[in-house]
């Protein structure tokens, strides 16, 4: 009975550890292996569009307000709403749209399957070998 307990318990341990974790990640196609902080920022701001070879940036967002997004937003230092008004300006102004909203994790990995050039985030844990990790956020 005691085993149990602690196989249950590290499970749940291992699993909230893994979840924990963000993973930016893009297509296959993307010819970038890393990104820093402030070059994930330029492309969530909308100011970096292009990646090296000029090929279009598709950036994707999660609609939830969930950990993970919360997650990812507190690591390029802008709060959600921070951010959303960036991407009023610059869709004001005419310099580019706001990302893509996703439902949820399924439908961005999709989405970064099926589009190149995209870019987006969800737990470590739903990576696989088919996508680009870019950067992990622990």
């Amino acid at each position: 009975m005691r085993l149990i307990q602690s196989l249950i318990i590290g499970s749940v341990l291992f699993l909230s550890a893994a979840y924990g974790q963000v993973a930016v990640v893009a297509h296959k196609s993307v010819p970038v292996k890393q990104l820093s902080k402030s070059e994930l920022f330029d492309i969530y701001a909308g100011e970096t569009q292009l990646w090296e070879g000029d090929l279009p940036i598709q950036v994707y967002d999660l609609k939830s307000q969930e950990d993970t997004k919360k997650m990812f937003y507190r690591f390029i230092g802008k709060s959600i709403s921070r951010m959303k008004s960036i991407w009023m300006v610059n869709m004001l102004s005419g310099e580019g749209d706001p990302p893509k909203t996703v439902v949820n994790e399924e439908e961005m990995i999709k989405l970064i399957l099926e589009t190149p050039g995209a870019i987006g985030y969800l737990p470590k844990a739903l990576v696989h070998d088919s996508l680009n990790v870019l950067l992990l956020i622990e």
